[in-house]
């Protein structure tokens, strides 16, 4: 799908925002590099931890995996891969085999490494770089699933019906060697073709099947276009991407394996799960005015996960989009042991639901798989994961906060450089909301989206605006209405 796009002027901007961004990083306190003790752990890990299949007699060796022709599917360019799979259709449904990075086997508990991933929570990224949760040395080469070398890896197996829902479930821990790294748009490219590997060529048939099971939960799916900061040349230009098919046929797979881990630790009594409240019933009466006042009713007999995939790119639908984001709030982190918490439930999911899927990029997820991987097999939870788990949730919502507000920052910077220079000129754009005193609207051109100030407008309608002001430094823009 083509991108919208709009060039910083970089030798007018540059300097301004590179500073600016450099401000902003240190605003929130996000680190440099490693600490000294960290990063020789990790290089320690790097060279000493084994990646040959063993057996053990407890039946917690490695098990060889490496005749499986598992395939990554990323972002162009990406080097921390966490997940690889194979799907492979049978005549009843199909078998999927998911890996995900060891990242436990690298990270001593307790260690120098263990206490700095522990600070920051997660990979948080920026126009000016990536703030990573582990040294590269780990997350872009010793635990990273790179194709054509043998990894450590926590291998999910599913055996599918035909309808996508698994009827036998199994973890193992074990050595794989990744044959192929895709880019979502190659991927998609040999899909439409016809010529891809077997288990890119399975996927339409498990995405079209796994958002049946969506809409059976009650789940839904917000396709909302993201605005990415990429860098150009000198500078950085915005995007707006849609994305292809296959990057929402992906994320069912990662859904799929959330969701088991999650059955698996509940029956298991122990673990942590990704909680969502259910929508307050007045939210949803207001959502549901605000949609027929949009022109696009969400009507009383379709589901809502059916009515938001029902719509399309158009300005009025991407208001509608726009209001649902903000009608599931309240998501967090759940940690049990002995008693199941009350609130279980992922509500925009539609069903229990734990993070597990990406551990070189998310400090939770080492829990999870160490968790999920034990009970599966009968044996004890290592102590260290049980004794920690409480801690969890803190330190998750600390980084989510963090990465967050790093977002945000960031993006408001990028949009005052590329507008800087073009004060005093109009501009045509869609209202996606009304916010307090003013609206939030998005620009045609470049995508960019600001807050104005007294301006009354419907959202969807279309409005012109002239700006004011553009401060890089602040990261802001001044619009009034034309």
């Amino acid at each position: 799908m083509p991108h919208r796009r709009s060039r910083l002027h970089p030798t007018a901007t540059g300097g301004d925002l590179a500073a600016s961004l450099t401000a902003l990083r240190r605003s929130l306190e996000l680190p440099d590099a490693f600490p000294p003790d960290a990063q020789a752990e990790a290089e320690r890990a790097a060279r000493e931890v084994p990646v040959e299949p063993d057996s053990a007699a407890d039946g917690a060796g490695l098990a060889d995996l490496r005749d499986i022709e598992f395939l990554t599917i990323d972002p162009a360019g990406s080097t921390d891969l966490d997940q690889a799979l194979h799907l492979e259709r049978t005549g009843s449904g199909a078998i999927l085999h998911y890996a995900i990075a060891d990242v436990p086997a690298y990270v001593e508990p307790g260690g120098a490494l263990d206490a700095e991933a522990r600070r920051r929570g997660q990979t948080m990224y920026a126009p000016d770089g990536r703030i990573p949760l582990h040294p590269p040395i780990l997350s872009e080469d010793a635990a990273s699933l790179l194709p054509d070398v043998d990894r450590r890896a926590f291998v999910w197996r599913f055996v599918l019906d035909e309808g996508a829902r698994p009827t036998e479930t199994t973890l193992t821990r074990g050595v794989i060697r990744s044959r192929a790294q895709w880019s979502y748009v190659d991927a998609q490219r040999a899909i439409d073709a016809g010529d891809g590997p077997a288990s890119l060529l399975a996927m339409p048939w498990f995405g079209a099947a796994r958002t049946d099971r969506e809409r059976e939960r009650g789940g839904a799916s917000l396709n909302i276009p993201e605005a990415r900061v990429v860098p150009d040349g000198d500078g950085y230009r915005l995007e707006l991407d849609y994305g292809v098919p296959l990057e929402d046929w992906n994320a069912h797979v990662s859904l799929m394996t959330g969701m088991a881990a999650a059955e698996i630790m509940l029956a298991g009594r122990v673990g942590i799960l990704r909680t969502m409240p259910p929508a307050d019933a007045a939210d949803i009466a207001d959502f549901r005015a605000h949609t027929i006042a949009l022109g696009l009713p969400w009507r009383l007999n379709v589901s809502y996960g059916d009515y938001l995939r029902g719509l399309d790119r158009s300005p009025a639908a991407r208001a509608v989009k726009e209001y649902a984001a903000g009608l599931f709030r309240g998501a967090g982190y759940v940690a049990f042991d002995g008693e199941v918490p009350a609130q279980t439930e992922q509500s925009a999911i539609g069903a229990a639901y734990a993070h597990t899927t990406a551990p070189l990029r998310r400090l939770v997820d080492r829990w999870s798989l160490v968790v999920c991987e034990a009970l599966a097999n009968g044996r004890e939870v290592p102590e260290w994961a049980r004794a920690s788990l409480p801690d969890l949730p803190k330190l998750m919502g600390r980084s989510a906060q963090k990465a967050s507000q790093l977002d945000a920052g960031s993006l408001d910077r990028v949009e005052a450089a590329l507008l800087t220079g073009h004060e005093g000129e109009t501009f045509e754009g869609v209202v996606l909301a009304q916010r307090g005193d003013g609206a939030r609207v998005q620009l045609t051109s470049p995508p960019v989206e600001a807050k104005v100030k007294g301006l009354d407008a419907a959202p969807g309608s279309t409005v012109r605006l002239r700006l004011d002001a553009a401060s890089v430094i602040e990261g802001t823009l001044d619009f009034s209405p034309a």
